[in-house]
């Protein structure tokens, strides 16, 4: 493969993970600890995240609890939690946290599908913005006479295949989160 695409594809692959991240944190009415990467707590001074501080484990299928190394974590943990926009409120006993997830609605679930299909489009839009700057570079590339007409077609055939792969992957995974958000 030409030096000069890999940086593009680089970037379409940095593209679908991000996608990926953004999958992970939606609430699908089944616990995922992963919803918590993003929350920090401050730790003596320092913003750590909570898997950091505490044991986070999901005993069964929509709680998520946590369980802070040390007591005093308990409320700076909660205060994390009801101030970020997961929109669960946390209990606790005294040493565990709970987030307790509660049965998505036939309205809730539509609405998170709109909301998946909403970031992969924005994502192809992405991969699809990436292959346009590629285009750009290749057809300037040609115009400067450093490579011939044939290799710039070549360049930009590939490009194209690259940016399909890519858009199939982000259309694979937005199938994959509706599923998982209908059937739950």
């Amino acid at each position: 493969m030409d030096e000069r695409i890999k940086v593009y594809q680089e970037k379409m692959q940095k593209t679908v993970d991000v996608l990926t991240e953004e999958y992970v944190s939606i609430r699908a009415g089944r616990a995922n600890p992963h919803l918590l990467d993003k929350l920090r707590v401050d730790y003596y001074g320092t913003p750590t995240p909570i898997n950091g501080v505490a044991n986070v484990s999901v005993p069964e299928a929509r709680v998520i609890q946590i369980q802070p190394w040390e007591s005093k974590m308990i409320k700076e943990i909660e205060k994390c939690i009801m101030a970020s926009d997961i929109g669960i409120t946390p209990s606790d006993d005294g040493r565990i946290i709970r987030l307790i997830f509660p049965e998505l609605t036939e309205d809730r679930r539509k609405e998170l599908a709109k909301d998946i299909k909403k970031k992969a489009e924005s994502s192809k839009v992405a991969i699809r913005n990436i292959r346009r700057d590629a285009n750009d570079a290749i057809k300037k590339i040609g115009k400067s006479g450093e490579i011939s007409e044939d290799t710039q077609k070549q360049i930009e055939d590939e490009i194209n295949k690259i940016t399909e792969k890519f858009c199939d992957e982000v259309d694979k995974k937005m199938d994959e989160k509706t599923k998982e958000v209908m059937t739950i």
